[in-house]
């Protein structure tokens, strides 16, 4: 006994079946991520290393050849594609397709902790490529206000409202110079005092730190002491001793970094800035978590973004909002979905004259649709512009279907049949034609 014979002897359990698939998909519905694209981890990798003041010709010679070296063990890798900036190297890996792209990135961090690289090089930070980690929205504080102020309060208050939103990944700032506490140089006074920059940089170097100092043990306790050396203040780096001279103690009066420099509170060197209506602002770049929705996401931020009382002179604007895509193709989704219905129960009841009959085609739609949530839900996949195409597609195909089985159903039935008879003996006489269609479909799609 097939489901086709199960479902007409026993309607009951065929109505229950049904409304348990739609129930049950409205649910997993209703917890599926959403997003613009697929949640997949491409096998490329981009390895960024940076080299503060080194000229292009510097930053291939001394850290691209040798790294690129250093990952030709590393297995899988298609093609290596390298570039060298200003201060930076760039180097994206592609890896075969069938490649572990999580065991890669482990091959390759072992890799490059094996380099040695010139002192000043920072360590290198390694991206996969991932859709899902691309912001979902960049917004801009700016305002009246001093910039400084704009980036302390971004930072201090604002960054920290935002992260603890249900949802929100990772938040960012860009847009403006890392602040600083600068040291200018009098070369004049420098050589008056027999004095090196040199001199100077261990003097700084020795002393702006934050190191552990041992411990301090009684009869009851211990206690783990640290040095607290790191200046907070202009005042306290300008009053750092200057105590060596080329390596030998200075034993005559007792220099200081004011002495023979400006030290000053600022920021560093401008290589990217942001602006609002000509004004200095804050860039935030907001990233979901893996497997949310992201238009949930955003409103939730936007939402915040309206309570929180800004500083006088201060506001914010929604620069790029990615996730008006994905909820106009959530929507279209919708719109045809309630086309299909409508435009079935219309042909089936001119064409068939049985308004009983296209009420249920019209069933067959969210049964059949709904039911493909629990599966989506169940197997880690998000509703993206690659699954909400495939439910578009696959409506189509669910009124073809049924639309070709009904006729069949009714034609039995005006050859005198019963209910019952035509009912089984219709659809089991297109069923294959329908199942080989369906499959036909599929055939095209799943490469």
């Amino acid at each position: 006994m097939n489901l086709i014979e199960i479902s007409l002897k026993r309607p009951v359990f065929a109505w229950i079946l049904m409304a348990a698939m739609i129930i049950f998909g409205a649910i997993s519905l209703n917890k599926l991520g959403v997003s613009q694209m697929p949640d997949v981890n491409f096998p490329i990798l981009n390895i960024n290393i940076s080299y503060p003041g080194a000229a292009p010709e510097v930053v291939e010679s001394e850290i691209i050849d040798s790294t690129e070296q250093r990952l030709l063990s590393v297995e899988g890798i298609k093609e290596m594609r390298s570039s060298a900036s200003q201060g930076s190297a760039s180097i994206t890996l592609e890896f075969e397709i069938n490649r572990n792209i999580d065991v890669a990135l482990q091959e390759v961090q072992t890799a490059l902790s094996q380099l040695r690289l010139p002192a000043g090089v920072d360590p290198a930070i390694i991206r996969k490529t991932n859709p899902e980690e691309e912001p979902i929205l960049r917004i801009s504080i700016f305002g009246d206000r001093d910039i400084k102020e704009n980036i302390r309060w971004t930072q201090d208050s604002l960054l920290d409202q935002l992260q603890f939103i249900p949802g929100v990944g990772e938040v960012s700032t860009g847009g403006f110079p890392d602040r600083n506490l600068r040291v200018w140089l009098d070369a004049k006074k420098l050589k008056s005092l027999d004095l090196s920059v040199t001199d100077v940089i261990e003097a700084v170097r020795s002393q702006h730190l934050e190191s552990a100092a041992g411990q301090f043990v009684d009869e009851k306790r211990e206690i783990r002491v640290r040095y607290l050396g790191e200046a907070k203040t202009v005042e306290e780096i300008a009053n750092f001793p200057i105590q060596r001279r080329g390596g030998q103690l200075i034993q005559e009066k007792a220099f200081h970094i004011k002495d023979v420099a400006l030290v000053e509170d600022s920021f560093a060197d401008v290589r990217r800035v942001a602006r609002v209506d000509g004004k200095p602002a804050v860039t935030i770049e907001i990233k979901k978590q893996r497997g949310t929705n992201e238009v949930e996401v955003a409103n939730a931020v936007m939402k915040k973004l309206d309570q929180i009382k800004y500083p006088e002179g201060l506001r914010y604007r929604v620069n790029v909002n990615n996730t008006n895509a994905t909820k106009a193709t959530v929507d279209l989704t919708i719109e045809k979905l309630w086309a299909a219905s409508i435009i079935t129960i219309l042909v089936c009841f001119l064409f068939l004259g049985s308004f009983r009959s296209s009420i249920n085609i019209l069933f067959s739609i969210p049964t059949s649709i709904l039911g493909t949530f629990i599966v989506l839900y169940f197997s880690g996949f998000t509703l993206n512009l690659f699954t909400l195409l495939a439910l578009t597609l696959s409506i189509s195909i669910v009124v073809d279907d049924a639309i070709m089985i009904l006729e069949n159903i009714v034609r039995h039935h005006r050859m005198g049949k019963t209910a019952y008879e035509a009912a089984l003996d219709g659809s089991k006489e297109v069923l294959p034609a329908a199942i080989a269609a369906s499959l036909a479909v599929l055939a095209v799609f799943l490469p």
